[in-house]
């Protein structure tokens, strides 16, 4: 039986998504205040975008940003799917729990300690810290979140779809490519858009790996945020929270059409074995 919707549930949900969005709602409402002072308030203005889009700092960081997080991600997606197949579908397999420990310990290392080990690991190779070490490392800490989604999504898959495909003469490249991930497109999308998103938001693992010419966003804006907060950073951070909501509206309508396309094919199917 389900619980009642009461007065106190309904009172701590409303605390809690205050004590969540207020936050995030002033901190946009003061990205468009005239003043430089970011608690006084002096009218409405645009003019901090427009300062923004103007730094060329902030820029560059973005820049690379962007980069490090398209590279790092696609990689990472492409190594937690067949690290997602291998714990799924291999079975039991000499050094399986080694292998599946290895994948999902940075969900619970923390970012310190992975960052730092990262930064001895360069340093004992003697790779010079850049662009290349921070995609490697956003590469390394993302694939288990990948993996995980993907993984769920392998779990509940039906095999039969696979074996009728073989059976009708496609080989198992074939029907992988034509059968097996179309159907896991959905998470390995979302893996992706995880990733993407994981690798935006690093700070502390960045700050490891970079190098004096690699300066990514979130470094940027800490470095920034320390001599004070200014309307620019607010302004930027508006951006930002624009960006990640367009985003996850979008992958959300992607995903329920192809959850809507994926169910009136099974319909369609059903129908014709009728």
């Amino acid at each position: 039986m389900m619980g009642r919707f009461t007065w106190f549930n309904a009172t701590s949900l409303t605390l809690g998504f205050a004590f969540l969005y207020i936050p995030i709602l002033l901190l946009v409402v003061y990205s468009f205040n005239e003043s430089r002072l970011v608690t006084v308030w002096g009218g409405w203005s645009t003019k901090w975008y427009g300062e923004v889009l103007r730094d060329e700092q902030f820029l560059d960081a973005a820049w690379v940003t962007l980069r490090v997080a398209f590279v790092s991600s696609t990689m990472a997606t492409a190594l937690g799917t067949l690290a997602a197949l291998a714990l799924v579908r291999a079975g039991r397999f000499s050094g399986r729990t080694l292998f599946s420990g290895m994948i999902y310990a940075p969900l619970v290392m923390p970012e310190v300690i992975t960052g730092l080990s990262l930064l001895l690991l360069f340093i004992a190779l003697d790779v010079n810290r850049g662009l290349g070490t921070i995609i490697i490392a956003h590469t390394t800490f993302s694939m288990c979140f990948v993996s995980v989604v993907v993984s769920s999504r392998l779990v509940s898959f039906d095999r039969s779809l696979e074996e009728a495909a073989m059976d009708l003469g496609a080989t198992q490249a074939q029907t992988f490519r034509l059968v097996t991930l179309p159907i896991i497109a959905p998470a390995v999308i979302s893996g992706w858009l995880l990733a993407f998103t994981l690798s935006l938001d690093d700070l502390v693992i960045a700050s490891f790996t970079a190098g004096p010419s690699a300066t990514t966003l979130p470094m940027k804006i800490f470095s920034s945020v320390r001599l004070g907060v200014s309307p620019e950073i607010n302004a930027l951070s508006t951006m930002l929270i624009g960006i990640v909501t367009v985003g996850v509206l979008s992958a959300s309508i992607v995903s329920k059409r192809s959850a809507q396309r994926r169910a009136a094919q099974e319909r369609a199917a059903r129908a014709a074995g009728q």
